[in-house]
């Protein structure tokens, strides 16, 4: 079972190495585009940067439609990981 804390920190690993985002703007509450300056070609990105970690499993595009913020990249990213399907 992968915690949302270890999504976060995976999720900011890449954030900061990748994206060069300093670490103290990652915060759950952070919106993708408003305050990450993420928009949709670099969301995608991000989710490849996280492939190793999702064991092989795959996030819909449906899944991330209605993301906006960090807690709600690492929600849709926790249950594709714990998902027993």
């Amino acid at each position: 079972m992968v915690t949302n804390e270890q999504v976060l920190a995976k999720i900011t690993e890449i954030l900061t190495g990748t994206f060069e985002i300093p670490a103290e703007k990652i915060k759950p509450e952070a919106r993708l585009y408003e305050d990450l300056d993420i928009d949709s070609i670099d969301a995608v990105d991000m989710l490849v940067e996280l492939g190793p970690f999702l064991k092989g499993r795959r996030v819909k595009p449906a899944d991330f439609k209605q993301v906006r913020t960090l807690a709600d990249v690492v929600s849709v990213v926790t249950k594709v990981i714990n998902d027993p399907a």
